[in-house]
């Protein structure tokens, strides 16, 4: 961080950092109805849907990990230009195709330059001062462009344009939030406190990858069940006003479980809370498995999402306390991204048949893991502010 920087300029920063990582979270945000408008206009089964979501995150993933070897590298502000760009034209181009095989490529497209987005939003951030606010703002600002797609998405353009018009809306939505580039900077700002601290080096501890392995079967059916939370919907016959409406508030109480848990901190300690996500996880499920209206649908779906949230943040918590250099918590957008890429084609799978039993049982059981085996077993150190930084860690379903 430079000293002459202005408060106005990075105000601006942190702006246009917010805005580039809510791009790169809309393909994951709006999957439900991406996937679910995906199967009503081109007729396909359930696993060529579970495989479009998998496909895009493998997109995702490769981003994601290379990322760091380059951003450094380049011009932010083209950066930004170029891949919103690139998103933009990646969603109207899968607006056109007809074969599924060319949105399989197409969407693996969506997914890598999502990614570039995220890495870049994350990227700025790191380098603001005050990084309490940054995130915030972040998250703010994600919730509230994602909130209001998801209100209007379903009723306005899917319910009359199927996916086409929902591709091109996406694709609308992303070039003007692409503006934010006249405010990106065009380099690193400087480096933090820990500048001139060497990087650790070895191999990351043994625990951090249980905790990451823990947090990848957690992550992996319930995204699973994310995937295909619209077609238990349609299924319902939820109308597409009201599914609206469910997504909207559901990303909004996502954003609140994460800050509940900021403010929780591990004051409920390092067992109870794995046990208390799971029994509400439970219940969301219980109503989702059972629903036949629109309120059970909705409740389900509210109550699995606050708790999954919280589930989230307090495992990227006991990642974080796993590895006192910090580096095995910069692994949990990779882990995100890997979960979000199998999640999806084994839920396929499983939705086969038409019945979506097997989804629910599947993000049940991966959601017992964590409670298990962190009951027994505690990765390293602990402090409580780590469940602080994990909460503005964590990708808002982080990305």
């Amino acid at each position: 961080m430079t000293p002459s920087t202005s408060d106005r300029a990075l105000i601006g920063f942190m702006l246009s950092a917010s805005i580039a990582s809510t791009i790169g979270g809309l393909p994951f945000n709006a999957l439900p109805v991406l996937l679910g408008s995906l199967a009503d206009s081109f007729q396909l089964a359930p696993q060529a849907v579970g495989m479009m979501g998998s496909i895009c995150f493998a997109g995702y993933l490769v981003g994601t990990l290379g990322a760091p070897l380059w951003i450094n590298r380049m011009n932010w502000r083209l950066l930004t230009v170029v891949s919103a760009l690139c998103s933009a034209g990646a969603f109207a181009l899968s607006s056109q195709v007809t074969s599924v095989q060319a949105l399989y490529a197409v969407w693996a497209l969506i997914g890598f330059f999502a990614s570039t987005m995220t890495c870049l939003g994350m990227r700025i951030l790191s380098d603001l001062p005050n990084k309490v606010r940054a995130y915030g703002v972040r998250q703010g600002v994600e919730l509230s462009v994602t909130a209001a797609v998801l209100f209007g998405l379903p009723p306005l353009v899917i319910a009359v344009w199927k996916y086409p018009g929902a591709a091109l809306a996406l694709a609308a939505v992303v070039l003007v939030l692409g503006l934010s580039a006249f405010w990106v900077p065009q380099h690193p700002l400087g480096a933090g406190p820990e500048a001139g601290t060497p990087p650790a080096r070895g191999a990351l501890p043994a625990a951090s990858w249980v905790t990451m392995a823990v947090f990848f079967v957690f992550l992996g059916g319930n995204i699973a069940l994310w995937a295909f939370l619209e077609r238990i919907g349609a299924g319902l016959k939820i109308a597409p006003a009201e599914m609206g409406l469910v997504f909207a508030v559901l990303k909004l109480l996502g954003g609140a479980a994460a800050f509940f848990v900021a403010w929780i901190g591990d004051r409920a300690g390092a067992r109870l809370p794995f046990w208390v996500v799971l029994a509400v996880i439970a219940v969301g499920l219980g109503l989702l498995s059972t629903a036949g209206s629109f309120v059970p649908f909705a409740l389900g779906a509210w109550i699995w999402e606050f708790a999954f949230t919280c589930g989230c943040v307090f495992q990227a918590a006991a990642i974080a306390r796993s590895d006192a250099s910090g580096r095995a918590v910069m692994l949990v957008p990779a882990v995100f991204a890997l979960s979000s890429m199998v999640g999806p084609g084994v839920a396929g799978q499983l939705a086969a048949g038409g019945s979506y039993s097997g989804v629910l049982l599947l993000a049940a059981l991966c959601s017992i893991a964590p409670a298990l085996v962190y009951q027994f077993w505690q990765p390293g150190r602990g402090a409580a502010e780590l469940a602080v930084q994990a909460a503005r860690r964590t990708p808002h379903r982080v990305t």
